[in-house]
């Protein structure tokens, strides 16, 4: 595919931020979903330049770096200190566009600063959209593209509750992906443990997880990082060699409402796993929990554990009732209501769901192949809107056809 009116691939550069690499080692949503489009782009001929870490080990054309290490132990430091990151990456980016004239468009995935840095780079942006929008409000609520810059979600719930000024520069959506979603899962017996695969903060509502377990003599196992601590030797001694450790708010929640509640057998937590020891034990879980405490926008733990055979329990929030057919794969409770989530699992209503229907969806909706068709569209989309002078206003569309 290439630009239009144009010789040659169309050449992407993809923001990957100055947070994590690409891959990322255990955690990283935005970094993991990276991973998974771009070698699917690369498949497809789309030239992609890599705008990341020095640590990043993916796969492109050509790579655009600032940092060296990943910069996000520094994320939660306050911003007087960490404010100069983003903005030497987004110069080292601006300064590769300014010197170049092969770049066709830039697709952004860093947060606030991807949505406007790069209006007046003159290269078409589609600026994806992975957090909670109702963050940035002045930003968002007064969002002017100037006819360059176009967004989209990750969720047609997210995009709904977008303020207006975002809503009318979308595009759409495109669910998130798995490479997980075109191999077999793994061969592991099916156990009665459930799982939650998240970072560790109460958003993500390990809390409520743990009192579930406790009320209705269920196990479950919680994995993932607490702030920038992959597991609890990394925490405690963190906690006993930096006075500033409590300070970062996921790990102050994670000791005030999780920590009193391990107790090694029904409730446990075993860090940030990733590979082979991360898809076993949710593949050999009843089903993973997702008590969300907010609007998930994008689902990424979801539809790993669909193509892992795992169905899901969880609060009709967010993103999740479009990714699970209730009763098929996964069960949905209104939101906060723990009595109602208890019942279903003290019944044991996850075990009779078919884990077969949810490799199905999985291969149906979030293979990585559909997510990167979805993109292209978008791209193609982009490149008419940004190239067509005195086009119509943007308005608010529906998602890409191949969105899910």
């Amino acid at each position: 595919m290439g630009p239009p009116g144009g010789a040659g691939p169309l050449t992407v550069l993809v923001d990957a931020g100055p947070w994590l690499p690409v891959p990322p080692s255990g955690y990283g949503g935005i970094e993991a979903v990276l991973a998974t489009l771009v070698p699917e782009l690369r498949r497809l001929g789309v030239r992609v330049v890599l705008a990341t870490v020095g640590a990043s080990r993916l796969a492109v054309d050509e790579r655009v770096t600032t940092f060296a290490e990943p910069r996000f132990a520094d994320i939660a430091a306050p911003y007087n200190r960490v404010m100069g990151v983003a903005a030497a990456h987004v110069d080292r980016v601006l300064r590769e566009l300014r010197g170049r004239d092969d770049v066709d468009l830039v697709h952004s995935h860093l947060e606030a600063w991807g949505l406007v840095a790069y209006a007046d780079a003159g290269v078409p942006v589609l600026h994806t959209l992975h957090w909670d929008l109702a963050k940035h409000p002045e930003l968002y609520g007064g969002l002017d593209g100037r006819g360059r810059v176009f967004v989209n979600g990750v969720s047609a719930a997210q995009l709904a509750g977008a303020p207006p000024a975002l809503r009318r520069h979308a595009l759409g959506h495109v669910h998130l992906a798995t490479p997980l979603a075109d191999d077999p899962p793994p061969a592991v017996a099916r156990g009665d443990h459930l799982v939650v695969l998240a970072r560790l903060t109460a958003a993500k509502g390990q809390d409520v997880a743990a009192r579930l377990a406790r009320r209705t003599g269920r196990r479950v196992v919680l994995a993932g990082p607490v702030g920038p601590h992959h597991d609890a030797a990394a925490l405690e001694h963190a906690l006993a060699t930096d006075p500033r450790a409590r300070e970062h708010p996921d790990v102050a929640w994670f000791l005030d409402e999780v920590a009193p509640l391990l107790d090694g057998d029904r409730v446990r937590w075993v860090g940030a796993l990733h590979g082979a020891a991360r898809d076993g034990l949710v593949a050999s879980a009843s089903a993973q929990l997702c008590p969300l405490q907010w609007e998930e926008p994008g689902g990424t733990g979801v539809v790993e554990s669909l193509a892992l055979g795992t169905p899901v329990v969880g609060y009709a929030r967010g993103c999740l009732p479009e990714l699970l057919d209730p009763g098929r794969t996964g069960l949905l409770g209104r939101p906060d209501d723990e009595d109602a989530l208890a019942g279903l699992l003290a019944a044991g209503a996850d075990r009779d769901l078919d884990r077969d229907a949810c490799r199905d969806a999985a291969r149906r909706r979030f293979t990585p192949a559909v997510m990167a068709r979805g993109y292209l569209d978008l791209y193609r989309e982009v490149l008419a809107r940004a190239e067509r002078p005195g086009r119509a206003p943007l308005v608010a569309v529906g998602p890409p056809p191949t969105a899910g």
